[in-house]
């Protein structure tokens, strides 16, 4: 399975590790990455191409956490589910896009699709939820992520 996403710096995992050791129930996630769109199983090169004719033209954008938020009633997975609200205008639109040519996973792409990194999940998580934050990067690559692999298997540098 592939999705297409966001490398997030090193100031965004560093504020949701922080965060999630304020949790003393929930489980912390990992690894911090932003998904922008899930692309299903096939060949990481043949869906790396795809996604760059949809993207032509795409430029580097600003991405920008401002605060936390929480899934009450996942799709999946434990509840609850905090997380860095992101908002981001351009990674919305790539994501549309992608929505044109990769089915959306119902009730989370689409309409539903809410850019986010996962803090923690479970337990406690929902205590941080509420609080404002203001810390801005700027999206300039995209990864094609092999779930199965836990890493990347194609880079998309932007502008494509």
């Amino acid at each position: 399975m592939y999705s297409l996403n966001t490398p997030v710096p090193t100031a965004v995992s560093r504020l949701a590790r922080g965060l999630a050791a304020e949790c003393r129930e929930a489980t912390p996630r990992d690894r911090h990455t932003l998904v922008v769109k899930r692309l299903g199983e096939g060949d990481a090169g043949t869906l790396a191409r795809e996604v760059r004719a949809r993207l032509v033209g795409t430029t580097p954008f600003e991405a920008r956490v401002t605060g936390v938020d929480v899934f009450t009633d996942p799709p999946t997975g434990r509840a609850p589910v905090a997380y860095l609200a992101v908002e981001s205008p351009g990674l919305e639109a790539i994501h549309r896009r992608l929505c044109e040519r990769f089915d959306p996973v119902e009730g989370i792409e689409g309409d539903g699709y809410v850019p986010h990194v996962t803090i923690a999940r479970g337990g406690d998580a929902d205590r941080l939820a509420g609080r404002e934050l203001d810390l801005a990067w700027t999206v300039d690559g995209l990864l094609v992520w092999a779930a199965d692999y836990r890493e990347a298997a194609e880079r998309i540098a932007l502008p494509v």
